[in-house]
């Protein structure tokens, strides 16, 4: 059977009983036996989005070289080499995807082997059709439950799990409605996105809703803050790494470049990309190949690219500490986020929506947001915007008022004391007393970076 008749276009039918990714899976089935390809690929045309066939294991090679495969049928009595040998050759050379095999001879010693070699499921000849779809359907579950545990353990490791609603864009501003327009222009194509905006504007927010609205909605929204990872650990992270590549490298891992294939990966704070690794960035965005730490092969990527920045990337291409060539790769399409300053009654909207959603996480009532607090929150400049608005309100919550420092001049306090510079001044301060003069614990809870104190303690002498 030629390849172009392998690769037929056939709508997928979703078949329930074997779950839903079934029909948005590619497959290879790796066989001498035409009879057996024959009846694998009449199977599972109907049932999966890509089957491809490869009559021995050197065909099977340059397939995998040129397309992603989900999983790979493999039988292991081949002739010239058998498909335990070469799946252990594929496998040394940074390989991962999972592989059910196909065996007459289901002995111990060959069970052994090809578990110790990362066989994921096995089918004995002669099989019935429902046991390869069953086998089918358990390596999709198994590789997508492993890929969204992995990303929702790095989302609460890192403080971004605090942000609520985080697929959805809210407000009513002109310039909030201005980039959901955008948004839902550009989300069916597959353009690169670079959202730019000051630290907590809620530029993730909009990633994950361009992802909503995307035709990869179904697959995962990969998140990697590239300031939050140590550099040398970063490439590791992004690109994968095998057995031994580097000290500490017990086991064989895919990276999270891998993880978003066929999904939506963002890359929040590209602009504090290792200028060592953007390089290599450049290549995967031009070639979509990945290359794992220690791998001799490339590995095929399709992924959907989100950045965001909230640095001025052409002043770091003009200092030299980012690459001019990755920078106009990724300014194809810019959406900037307007500071929350800008966005009129979106703040008492947030406000509000804000109490009421932590108010219920913590099981503690709401605090009343009366005329005077929604008059100095449309007043106050919100450097850490979104973020800081939301960690304003839920220390509200916590003590049951907002804070006194917030909005309220003191008696005897300086003349001005309700001006919207000794507001922000004040309520810095406090939360510097709060944390010991802890400036990075300060920068934390208030939800803005830590130069931002920097430069505001400066200005006051402090």
């Amino acid at each position: 059977m030629s390849e172009d008749t392998t690769r037929e276009a056939v709508e997928p039918v979703v078949d329930p009983e074997f779950g839903p990714w079934l029909a948005q899976a590619s497959i290879l089935v790796v066989d001498d036996e035409p009879g057996i390809r024959n009846f694998l690929v009449k199977i599972l045309r109907r049932r999966c989005k890509l089957i491809d066939e490869a009559a021995d294991t050197k065909e099977a090679s340059r397939k995998l070289d040129a397309q992603h495969f989900d999983v790979i049928i493999l039988d292991n009595v081949m002739p010239n080499k058998n498909g335990l040998d070469w799946l252990a050759e594929q496998r040394a050379t940074g390989f991962f995807t999972d592989v059910i095999l196909m065996t007459a001879y289901a002995d111990l010693d060959t069970a052994i082997e090809a578990l110790r070699i990362g066989v994921v499921d096995f089918v004995i000849k002669p099989f019935r059709s429902n046991q390869l779809l069953n086998a089918v359907a358990r390596c999709l579950d198994r590789a997508r439950l492993q890929r969204e545990n992995y990303v929702l353990r790095r989302e609460l490791e890192s403080s971004s799990h605090q942000v609520f609603l985080r697929n959805k864009l809210l407000g009513g501003s002109p310039a909030v409605q201005k980039v959901r327009e955008t948004i839902a222009r550009v989300a069916p194509l597959p353009t690169s996105v670079l959202f730019t905006g000051e630290s907590g504007t809620g530029k993730e927010v909009a990633a994950r809703s361009l992802h909503s609205l995307s035709s990869r909605a179904d697959k995962l929204f990969v998140p990697v803050n590239c300031g939050a990872i140590p550099p040398d650990m970063i490439e590791s992270e992004l690109f994968g790494h095998l057995k031994g590549a580097f000290t500490g490298a017990g086991r064989a891992r895919e990276g999270l470049f891998m993880y978003a294939q066929g999904g939506t990966l963002f890359l929040d704070e590209i602009g504090e990309l290792p200028y060592v690794l953007q390089s290599k960035l450049l290549r995967v965005l031009e070639d979509r190949r990945v290359r794992p730490v220690g791998a001799e092969r490339e590995v095929p990527i399709d992924a959907r690219f989100i950045f965001a920045t909230n640095a001025d990337l052409q002043s770091r291409v003009a200092a030299g500490t980012f690459r001019a060539d990755l920078y106009f790769r990724i300014n194809i399409m810019q959406i900037a986020l307007p500071p929350l300053r800008e966005r009129g009654n979106d703040i008492l909207e947030l406000a509000e929506l804000f109490m009421r959603e932590i108010a219920h996480q913590l099981g503690m009532p709401p605090v009343p947001i009366d005329s005077r607090m929604r008059s100095f929150l449309m007043r106050y400049d919100w450097p850490g915007n979104i973020r800081e608005l939301r960690n304003l309100i839920e220390r509200t919550v916590i003590l049951g008022v907002f804070p006194e420092d917030f909005g309220k001049p003191r008696d005897g306090g300086e003349k001005g004391g309700d001006s919207l510079a000794d507001v922000e001044r004040r309520h810095i301060l406090s939360m510097l007393r709060e944390t010991g003069g802890d400036r990075e614990e300060a920068a934390r809870r208030l939800g803005i970076s830590r130069k931002t104190i920097d430069r505001k303690c400066a200005s006051w002498q402090h």
